[in-house]
């Protein structure tokens, strides 16, 4: 199975000076997602975590609602014509009774580490039905400052960006600021994936408590896939999208961008955080 990390050699100019040494690289390579055995995505990314990522895609394209909703996953053996087996192929298997939705490479249902999902037939059929509508009782309640902490503690906890320097994070936190989970990987989208299906095999959605916090922006598509999961925080160091911010208010998630210190913009769902009245 690919590593995380690869060596690589480089040259290297620091005022002046010229060498060569050997420079830790982040790993990247494809994934195939399979259902029932019929491909229906591919995707650039980190090696690890490749049957969470399955699940949370899985979770996004409102397949999946629940670990029972799974019989099995597997890398597929004999994925090239050698028959080898690259690590690179993974197939989930769907419970009985549950239903196959029509989705596949055919309707160019493909992902990159840059963009996430793309070539969608359509706008409608972006917009997955949620499983799980954002429906907080009582609603969470976050204290910008508390919010102001937390890319911190996502930072302290990326192991491996600190020798490579080139991946996404996302982490889920209590709504206390205590750190969940968190993944890495060169897609940020991958990342949330990686955390949404990690939750899904634990028996642990809807994430009905929790923030969602990205090292990036907030696409469209992360928006959608914290609503899939039923998380109704969604907080990122960089701007959101528009479409991200009309996600965010038809379904009723908090959105905030720009998360850098104690500044943040709230674009939606401004009823979540706490503010004291000046």
């Amino acid at each position: 199975m690919g590593r995380v990390t690869e060596r690589r050699r480089v040259l290297r100019i620091r005022g002046g000076a010229v060498n060569t040494r050997p420079d830790t690289l982040v790993a990247e390579e494809p994934l195939e997602i399979r259902l029932n055995g019929r491909p229906i995505a591919i995707t650039m990314r980190t090696p690890g975590d490749d049957f969470a990522l399955a699940a949370g895609f899985l979770v996004s394209e409102g397949v999946l609602a629940a670990a029972s909703d799974v019989r099995n996953i597997v890398y597929c053996a004999g994925a090239t014509e050698d028959g080898r087996n690259t690590y690179n192929v993974v197939d989930v298997q769907l419970a009985p009774g549950v239903e196959v939705p029509d989705i596949s490479l055919e309707r160019n249902v493909y992902t990159t580490s840059s963009c996430g999902l793309c070539g969608k037939a359509s706008l409608d059929a972006v917009r997955t039905t949620a499983r799980f509508p954002i429906a907080d009782a009582p609603p969470l309640r976050i204290a910008p400052e508390l919010l102001s902490l937390l890319p911190v503690r996502l930072r302290e906890a990326q192991k491996v960006f600190d020798s490579t320097g080139g991946l996404h994070a996302a982490a889920l936190f209590t709504e206390d600021g205590e750190l969940l989970d968190v993944r890495e990987d060169v897609g940020r989208h991958n990342a949330v994936d990686k955390l949404v299906g990690r939750a899904l095999r634990e028996g642990l959605l809807p994430l009905e408590r929790a923030v969602l916090l990205v090292s990036g922006r907030a696409s469209f598509e992360l928006a959608q896939k914290a609503v899939m999961a039923g998380i109704p925080v969604l907080a990122a160091v960089s701007a959101p999208s528009s479409l991200a911010v009309d996600l965010a208010a038809e379904t009723g998630l908090t959105l905030v961008g720009f998360l850098r210190g104690p500044d943040m913009n709230v674009y939606a769902g401004e009823h979540r955080i706490d503010v004291k009245a000046p």
